[in-house]
């Protein structure tokens, strides 16, 4: 079996794929850890220690993500900010350096995370996942296929 796909996004798309959760969840704000969690037992059949350390573990690591993200941003701005005439070089320089460590570290912590997930699941729910995943990117392929059939069929104007 292929290694997951980044499990979390992908909870994350299936579950913003139910229209129930979907019509619930306010524009723009992602699904709670225990939304993420109740989507995937709906998958997958978690058992209550499995829910319980998966929303502890996304709680965790989500919190640590955002965190960079902030700081990330912040740095962000800052380079932003120094463009000019009379820019500090070495600023820049040192900037730049740290909002390419704190996106590092964004990607080791959600690669961390991810893992952490997919070892709280047993292989059969591994692979029920996998298996779904698979499905819902064959299902987007075929809406993507007929968008551009539309497309084609309408007259130039």
């Amino acid at each position: 079996m292929t290694r997951l796909k980044p499990l979390a996004l992908s909870i994350l798309s299936l579950a913003l794929a139910s229209p129930a959760l979907a019509q619930q969840m306010p524009q723009g704000q992602a699904p709670s850890a225990e939304e993420q969690v109740s989507q995937l037992d709906q998958l997958v059949e978690l058992d209550e220690s499995q829910e319980q350390e998966l929303v502890a573990l996304l709680n965790d690591s989500q919190g640590r993500i955002q965190e960079l993200e902030s700081e990330a941003q912040t740095v962000q701005t800052q380079l932003q900010e120094s463009i000019g005439p009379d820019v500090d070089e070495a600023t820049v320089r040192q900037d730049a350096e740290r909002l390419g460590q704190l996106t590092g570290d964004m990607t080791a912590e959600s690669i961390l995370m991810q893992s952490r997930i997919e070892s709280t699941l047993t292989q059969e729910q591994r692979d029920e996942l996998e298996r779904r995943m698979q499905e819902r990117q064959e299902q987007m392929r075929q809406m993507q296929q007929q968008m551009q059939q539309q497309q084609q069929q309408q007259p130039a104007q």
